[in-house]
């Protein structure tokens, strides 16, 4: 008896992938919005996910309405991945953990370090500036 798994296409996976971190994402704003409210909190700070600044203290209000809401996140999210992605939630649970955590660490300090490295790069070296060759690709 042969074991016969299914294998989805490349783009099934990355349009569920995609489908999944916007679900993550929506649902994660919509909670803090009610979070921030039910903390009745004044400012709702749109950047909160990729908030660095905030003192983790638990007496911190705004500190415990990022941890709750996250956490309520987690909840509803794999519920809803249940739609999308049937009995593969695991899997994208873990894959839309792993690109959070690579956004939130990596993502304004890469960003910004190749914003300012290339275009450095470009200014001073823009008369022999090596363009790649992508004929090949």
């Amino acid at each position: 008896m042969a074991l016969k798994i299914e294998i989805a296409e490349t783009k099934v996976i990355l349009l569920n992938l995609l489908i999944c971190v916007i679900i993550f994402y929506s649902v994660y704003y919509v909670v803090l919005c009610v979070c921030f409210t039910a903390f009745r909190l004044q400012m709702l700070d749109g950047l909160a996910p990729f908030d660095f600044k905030t003192n983790p203290s638990w007496i911190n209000p705004n500190y415990l309405v990022l941890i709750v809401s996250l956490e309520i996140t987690y909840f509803v999210s794999g519920l809803l991945f249940v739609l999308v992605v049937e009995e593969w939630v695991w899997d994208y649970a873990i894959t839309v953990t792993a690109i959070h955590i690579a956004i939130t660490t990596a993502g304004s300090g890469l960003i910004s370090m190749i914003c300012v490295g290339q275009s450095l790069a470009y200014y001073l070296f823009k008369d022999n500036f090596i363009y790649p060759v992508l004929d090949y690709f």
